[in-house]
């Protein structure tokens, strides 16, 4: 049973980012009743508030009373010689780099000298240098540009995910489920993610039972939103670059029954274990993998982020027009695209996992910032309020002690009529347990 609740417009946007939210909260949560069920327990009821879920995917938290800062000073958009182009640095490798490009001092720039600096630029010539040294930044299009990129002509062939059998298995036989567990108890995840859909995923599986470890590389850095986004995971430390470490990753893949992969495309291949890697080391797993364009078009290798991808599909200048400024590009109020790919990548795991339940075998499922873009689009348009709603957040949040401080978060939305979803282990920095299953 389905109990939905709510209309667009929930927040300021022509765009139905609530219808977004609420959505794909509702299909993650559906798919684990649906394993659940599978698994002997009787189907329950799932409702969903719109206003709750989108509430829930602007990722709002607090620690010890104080809301971190969520962008670097850099980070933003910026005007350019002919446009506009967007800059990520939240992490500081992608900072120094860009305002290295700018040909600026990192250690004393600000930004407006980048203003400055950006100014003597082309944007698309902007995108096209940061791409080849491996930083982040996006030119600023209409989505009539967009549409005749080849990346977009790619992007728009294709579904929202797909799911594809990538080799073959036996059935691996889930234990059978007291009816008072949540649906996805005993299930184990590696979260190989660290911005921001794929931890949203994590923590969606997380909510409905699962034993998700997430899994970062003691050597790179992670942004203030996993004090949220870990509720309910393990965290462990390992360096997939030693012998050591990927010793530890085969075994904890020995004993894993989905694998979700967030890193740039071929990064976990070069290290041995990429999908098809996956699906010989441990037949009948479940392979998520993350992009941000998406695994077609000459733009499938681009690193990307929530932000970069509204710009260069075209968000950004559709919110400026909608809203009044042409001439002033407005961003969605939440990023969406992050957060309804996260819950795709829950959905689409619960999803493989019926399957193998039924036929067997090993699969993948590829989402994609970009793809999940091209169906926001889809959901069509909504009327722009400049003065628009903006729920209360305050009936949504908990409070619960964290690694990180006092943590102030937003429940999950989604709602189990019998088994309510619920985080039963708190936020921890990486590195907290060892890399190791709990006992069952």
């Amino acid at each position: 049973m389905l109990r939905l609740v709510g209309s667009d417009p929930v927040y300021p946007s022509s765009f139905a980012v609530g219808t977004a939210a609420q959505s794909t909260i509702t299909a993650a949560a559906l798919a684990a009743c649906e394993v659940g069920h599978a698994r002997g327990t009787p189907r329950q009821e799932v409702s969903v508030d719109m206003a709750h879920a989108a509430v829930e995917c602007t990722g709002w938290f607090s620690l010890d009373g104080k809301v971190p800062e969520v962008w670097d000073p850099v980070s933003g958009l910026y005007r350019c010689a002919d446009g506009h182009a967007r800059i990520h640095a939240n992490f500081a490798h992608h900072r120094e780099g860009a305002l290295k490009l700018l040909g600026l001092d990192p250690d004393v720039a600000t930004r407006a000298d980048a203003e400055a600096a950006l100014l003597g630029w082309k944007a698309l010539d902007f995108e096209d240098a940061a791409a080849a040294q491996g930083l982040v930044a996006s030119a600023l299009r209409s989505f009539a540009q967009w549409d005749q990129t080849p990346q977009g002509l790619a992007v728009a062939a294709q579904p929202l995910f797909t799911l594809e059998r990538i080799g073959e298995a036996p059935v691996r036989e889930l234990p059978p489920l007291a009816v008072d567990r949540r649906p996805l108890d005993g299930i184990r995840v590696l979260d190989l993610t660290r911005v921001l859909a794929g931890p949203v995923g994590g923590k969606a599986l997380a909510a409905y039972g699962a034993d998700v470890m997430l899994v970062n590389s003691p050597n790179l850095p992670n942004i203030s939103a996993i004090a949220d986004t870990s509720r309910g995971k393990l965290s462990v430390h390992v360096d997939l670059d030693t012998d050591e470490g990927r010793a530890a990753m085969r075994q904890l893949l020995d004993d894993a029954h989905v694998f979700v992969q967030g890193y740039r495309p071929g990064g976990l291949s070069d290290r041995g274990f990429g999908p098809e890697d996956l699906a010989r080391l441990r037949p009948g797993i479940v392979a998520v993998s993350l992009s941000a364009y998406g695994s077609q078009g000459p733009w499938a290798g681009r690193r990307g982020f929530d932000s970069l991808v509204q710009t260069a599909m075209g968000f950004n200048a559709a919110e400026g027009e909608a809203f009044g400024h042409a001439d002033k590009p407005r961003p969605l109020p939440m990023q969406i695209l992050d957060e309804a790919t996260g819950y795709l990548i829950a959905f689409g795991a619960a999803a493989a996992l019926w399957r193998q339940q039924r036929e067997g075998g090993s699969w993948l499922v590829r989402v994609a910032l970009a793809q999940t873009g091209q169906w926001l689009r889809k959901l069509g348009r909504v009327p722009a309020q400049p003065q628009g709603p903006r729920p209360d957040i305050e009936p949504y949040l908990e409070t619960t002690a964290s690694g990180f401080g006092e943590l102030r978060a937003v429940r999950h939305s989604a709602q189990l009529s019998r088994t309510p979803a619920r985080w039963e282990r708190p936020s921890m920095p990486p590195g907290t347990h060892p890399p190791q299953w709990p006992a069952e």
